[in-house]
Formats: structure tokens, sequence, C-alpha cells
């Protein structure tokens, strides 16, 4: 672990490789797991407001869970998260024609109709950030189903950190990313 400002932040995001593999896990992240994704109060908000836009890009099943549950819940430690269809896919997913998944948030976002890209929590994946009293956690979180995006990530020769450039940017800003990127720099000198 190391420090930047008042994250401490896991080595695993600098030494390992990713990059989405979609066509090989098809957006498995999506439809397996334990919750929903989670999210910001003011991210909640946001989908809250322009549901409509959001609506035409998901299915006709989670558009009844929405009715049921509402946009967003609260788990059961109290924090906000999407809703899941059936117990497995978050409701915002969007099914495209060869099977794979995308999010239908995103959808409308790359379409024009809305500009929130996406939860940050999806954005970030598959960094975990976690907020303590005194510190943010910045962790890696591994999961057997994107182990294609690891072997992509390797060939590609990616660090897992530059793949979620934008989003670590969109959470902690610029200044945040190139001192992880100087970090980055040294860690591999003394490999």
């Amino acid at each position: 672990m190391f420090r930047i400002g008042e994250t401490l932040v896991s080595e695993e995001i600098i030494e390992n490789s990713f990059h989405c593999n979609i066509s090989a896990c098809k957006g498995a992240c999506c439809i397996k797991g334990n919750g929903g994704a989670p999210l910001e109060k003011k991210e909640a908000e946001i989908i809250e407001k322009n549901f409509n836009k959001i609506k035409p890009f998901i299915s006709e099943s989670a558009k009844k869970i929405i009715e049921e549950k509402g946009k967003y819940i609260y788990d059961e430690e109290r924090n906000i998260a999407t809703p899941l269809v059936n117990g497995k896919e978050c409701v915002y997913v969007h099914y495209n024609l060869n099977g794979s998944l995308e999010c239908g948030i995103e959808k409308a976002y790359n379409q024009g109709s809305i500009t929130f890209k996406k939860p940050l929590s999806c954005h970030l994946y598959p960094i975990r950030v976690k907020q303590f009293s005194s510190f943010t956690a910045v962790n890696y979180h591994h999961w057997s189903i994107c182990s294609d995006a690891c072997s992509l990530g390797k060939e590609l020769q990616k660090p897992l950190f530059e793949f979620v450039k934008e989003a670590l940017i969109r959470r902690f800003g610029n200044l945040w990313y190139l001192e992880l990127e100087k970090v980055a720099k040294e860690l591999k000198k003394i490999v």
C-alpha cells in the first residue's frame, strides 16, 4: 500500500494488467455478484432525474422491478445500490443482439441523451473504493469472471490503473492520477 493524499492505494492496481474483454465474458459483471452496483447519493438522484431517457435501453422485466422497488434501493447496510432483476442482473443492463451486455445508462450517454456516463463503481471496476473515517482505500477486486480481461491486459501490456484512467480521474482528479503515474514509474524502477 502507498499513500496519495487522503487515499491508501494497493500496489496491485499498478502490478496487475487488465483490459475488459467483453467478447469473452459478455459483460458478466453486470449479472453476477451478490448485489446491485453501489451508487453515490448524487448518482441516484441523477438516475432518478434522467430515468425517462434511460428507460428505452433497459428490459421490460427491469422496468417492472423499477416500478416495484424504485430506481435505486438501500441494501442491508443502508448503502444505495441498483436493484436487481430476479436477484441477478442489474436493472440497467442492456442486452445486445450478439448476446453481450452493456450499461443502459451508458447507452443513453453515448447517444447524447444524458450527460452522466454510468455509476462510478461500474466505471472504476475492477477497482473498488471504500471510504473510512480518516482515509479512502483504493483496491483491486479479483474476480474469476475477469480472467479473460487479465489475459488481454497482459497481452496488450495494459496496467489496470491505465485501463481505468478516466474513471480514476473522474473520482480523484487529474493531479491525483499524475501522482499515481509517478508512483508506478518508481515501482517499475525497483522491480
